[in-house]
């Protein structure tokens, strides 16, 4: 609900700040006192056009501001959260025109963009006359006005439930399509890998095994000559160690008898006697095993330079290099098994399209029951808004391909005038008869497109009489659910407002300002009375208006 609205240098608006109350709230005024001012005023919260001769005359910028109160838009609060605009209940929108073009918007102090401006407040207002914020004229929003007229928010999401299963598995298949090529080209890529791996004979922790390997080759000749001579001193060589020891250990022996010491020592030169053989030994097997092919070296190097470009190119090791063998292995079985999934695909498309089909020829059987009833509900209440004789209707055109929203696309037919084709309304409808068309919605629909505040310019365009009273009844009565503001001419339509403001001009300063004021009830009598007879007011008058506004609000106060 729009509970505050401040304008400052707007046209020939110098300052103004009005309050408004749920309900219904009119303003009235002279011709060319600015009611269609305030209007334009509030188009520009909407996201209308900004243009910097809007901007009163020597100011260098113009401003409007509005608080809106959003207790009854629980959705709305939501999605101010999620954009880190949220400030309570209120919502405070501001839009500043600068001459110098750095026009800005700002909501809850925060700046933002025109379409952020326009994807929030288009969901709290309307505003129904010769402005470009239009909803009756996009056709999008007319299935949905039909739909909240029948109540078919639950088969419209059944539908809706059965639509999206299908438009994934159509993306699904259409994905797997066009993947093809890069499908292939994938397992080229892999079988290359896979054969490349696999053709390496690859063995566990090889790497290691070869690096030390290499370290022995390269160094072979100073561990033969090393190994070689140990052997010979020790052994083999003429005079060897153990020769010598051996020599040493049988003559301690043969002292024995003579002193039992040495024969304790000569055992013990004869156990490290057998130490020193069995290392003898050993360098001699491991120079016999030094004893490698010419070529070993090269085929170290070859195979080391193989398994380190294998790992630059898949993995950092050998155990790595296993893994990944069997994760792209895994992998080409996937993509070599790919139409099967294709097969089972448009097997699960085909069904769900039947499903969704099923569902959508039900929602559009209620629809087209329901624009038969709704048709009947607005011509009904266009008969009391001098358009007696109009011709509304929804017709309702199928779509080659399912949509979001059904199979088919709705749209609103009018012919104004009997003898006239009916036309789709955005193009045919007048200021006035698209207020009085949107009024009869609202009036069928009360929930409509779910706008709670709604601002009706130029409703009373071309009429009178007891069709003037139907128009503020039924104008009222939707206040009862709705806020609405309405610019009237009209007194048989002012007299059913629950708050009257005036719109007047006056000269400050040698300049020409506009205001709005909330009216007291003798206050409303005497516009009233204006309206009724123009200047010349007589006691009469004010009686008559009094008469009008207690009798009008009487019609309507069940």
């Amino acid at each position: 609900m729009l509970t505050d609205l401040i304008i400052k240098n707007f046209a020939i608006i110098e300052n103004m700040h009005a309050t408004f109350s749920a309900g219904f709230n009119v303003l009235t005024g002279e011709t060319g006192a600015g009611k269609s001012i305030i209007v334009d005023a509030v188009n520009l919260l909407l996201g209308g056009r900004a243009r910097g001769e809007i901007i009163r005359t020597g100011e260098k910028e113009a401003s409007v501001e509005a608080i809106f109160d959003l207790s009854g838009a629980p959705h709305l609060e939501t999605k101010l959260v999620a954009a880190g605009l949220e400030d309570g209940h209120e919502l405070l929108v501001r839009r500043i025109i600068s001459r110098s073009g750095k026009n800005r918007i700002f909501m809850n102090g925060s700046p933002v963009s025109l379409a952020q401006l326009r994807e929030f407040v288009s969901s709290l207002v309307n505003i129904y006359g010769q402005h470009e914020h239009q909803n009756l004229q996009r056709n999008e929003t007319h299935l949905q006005l039909l739909d909240n007229f029948a109540g078919l928010q639950g088969p419209l999401q059944d539908y809706r439930s059965a639509f999206a299963t299908y438009q994934q598995l159509k993306n699904d298949l259409d994905r797997l399509d066009l993947a093809e090529r890069e499908r292939q080209q994938r397992l080229d890529m892999l079988r290359f890998q896979q054969q490349e791996l696999q053709g390496a004979n690859l063995q566990p922790d090889e790497d290691e095994a070869l690096e030390q390997e290499r370290t022995l080759l390269l160094h072979a000749g100073k561990l033969t000559a090393a190994t070689s001579s140990g052997y010979e001193y020790l052994y083999a060589g003429q005079d060897a160690v153990c020769e010598r020891i051996a020599v040493v250990a049988g003559q301690l022996e043969n002292l024995e008898t003579i002193d039992p010491h040495l024969g304790a020592l000569a055992k013990s030169l004869q156990t490290n006697l057998y130490s020193l053989e069995d290392i003898a030994s050993e360098l001699r097997e491991y120079a016999e095993k030094l004893d490698f092919e010419p070529q070993r070296q090269q085929q170290v190097e070859d195979r080391l330079a193989l398994l380190s470009g294998l790992k630059m190119k898949y993995a950092p090791t050998i155990s790595a290099l296993f893994e990944y063998l069997d994760q792209i292995t895994a992998e080409m079985a996937d993509l070599t098994d790919i139409e099967g999934r294709r097969e089972q695909l448009q097997r699960q498309l085909a069904d769900q399209n039947k499903v969704t089909l099923d569902a959508g020829q039900r929602l559009s059987l209620q629809r087209q029951k329901a624009g038969l009833k709704l048709t009947e509900k607005v011509e009904q209440e266009l008969a009391d808004l001098a358009m007696a004789r109009a011709n509304f209707e929804i017709r309702f055109f199928p779509l080659e391909e399912p949509s979001l929203d059904g199979l088919e696309r709705g749209e609103f037919y009018l012919a104004a005038n009997p003898g006239e084709e009916a036309q789709p309304l955005a193009k045919i409808a007048s200021g006035g008869e698209l207020s009085r068309i949107m009024l009869a919605l609202k009036r069928s629909i009360p929930e409509g497109d779910g706008i709670r505040t709604l601002i009706f310019d130029e409703v009373d365009a071309g009429i009178g009489g007891e069709a003037a009273t139907a128009v503020g009844e039924k104008i009222s009565r939707l206040g009862k659910d709705l806020q609405v503001l309405c610019v009237t001419h009209l007194p048989q339509v002012a007299a059913f407002a629950n708050q009257h403001y005036q719109v007047a001009k006056e000269e400050k300063h040698g300049r020409t300002t506009t205001g709005l004021m909330l009216l007291t009830p003798e206050a409303r009598v005497a516009e009233m009375a204006r309206m009724l007879s123009g200047s010349q007011v007589s006691a009469q008058t004010l009686v008559h208006a009094r008469e009008l506004i207690e009798s009008s609000l009487a019609l309507v106060a069940d």
